[in-house]
């Protein structure tokens, strides 16, 4: 899915901190890589895991990438910019959210460059997008697409990118109604409270995906170009690399019982239902266990 170029997104107020961390060496081997994978999507810091020398670099603002995002004004930018994309992603998910959420109150959107401190610990390289609940705050590192596609074989193209961010505004959704309170985490396993959040968060940014084409900027511009066939199988293919079982299969070793996000069957299950049948099919939590 690529943005219209002409519209507008100028009224983002995405943020930029952290200066550059990079990897160390030459590669990543399974462990490295399941620290990449896992901690995104469990939104844990995993940085001590990976041992010294693995990332190097140091945290800050830094005032030449910030005014960057100042020039994030169209739709054309998004399209060539990935910072402009997920600066353009802002403006369209708060639209959206703000039609479907009484008193929409909006995240902050980080863009992490390298490294900085969240009210969850540090944001890096090591962790990539998540969301942070205390902050009501959604961090992205975009060079966790590069992870996906270098380690973990995912094309994550632009389509899946709006996926993965639209996946971490459903949590501030799940913040801001109620639902993180009415369910809190009880554990690990196939059909925990853990699995139905991020299976619910997956519908929510597939049914934000299937209404965006309906959104329009201030002079009617349509915001983004409907989404081709082949894009829509990218997103999908985003959802199944970060299934639990996928991941786990890389240690050899799949444990239903430690689940904390959804097999990958299950996540692009999800991301369709709301695609295909909206924001009302998206109660995960309703759901009998074989129904996930």
């Amino acid at each position: 899915m690529t943005f219209n170029p002409d519209a507008d997104i100028s009224g983002h107020s995405t943020s930029r901190r952290g200066r550059n961390i990079g990897i160390a060496g030459g590669g990543v081997g399974v462990v490295g890589l399941l620290v990449f994978l896992v901690g995104p999507l469990l939104g844990i810091d995993l940085t001590g895991v990976m041992g010294d020398g693995m990332l190097e670099g140091e945290s800050g603002a830094d005032s030449s990438n910030q005014s960057s995002l100042s020039r994030c004004d169209t739709g054309e930018d998004a399209n060539r910019s990935i910072d402009c994309r997920m600066a353009g992603s802002q403006v369209v998910l708060d639209d959206y959210w703000a039609q479907h959420v009484e008193g929409y109150q909006a995240p902050a959107m980080t863009i992490v460059d390298g490294q900085t401190s969240t009210g969850c610990g540090t944001a890096s390289n090591a962790v990539g997008p998540f969301y942070c609940p205390p902050d009501q705050g959604v961090y992205i590192d975009p060079s966790f697409f590069d992870v996906m596609r270098e380690r973990f074989g995912a094309s994550a193209g632009e389509l899946a990118q709006l996926y993965i961010v639209g996946h971490e505004w459903g949590h501030h959704i799940q913040n801001i109604t109620g639902t993180m309170d009415a369910h809190p985490n009880n554990g690990t396993g196939p059909t925990s409270n853990g699995v139905r959040m991020e299976l619910q968060a997956d519908c929510y940014a597939g049914a934000w995906l299937g209404d965006v084409t309906t959104l329009t900027d201030d002079n009617g511009e349509p915001y983004l170009e409907t989404p081709t066939d082949a894009q829509l199988r990218d997103a999908l293919n985003a959802a199944f690399v970060v299934g639990d079982d996928h991941i786990q299969s890389q240690s050899g070793f799949v444990n239903p019982e430690s689940f904390t996000h959804g097999t990958s069957e299950q996540r692009q299950k999800w991301f369709s239902k709301g695609y295909q049948e909206g924001l009302g099919s998206c109660d995960s939590f309703a759901a009998r266990g074989s129904e996930l």
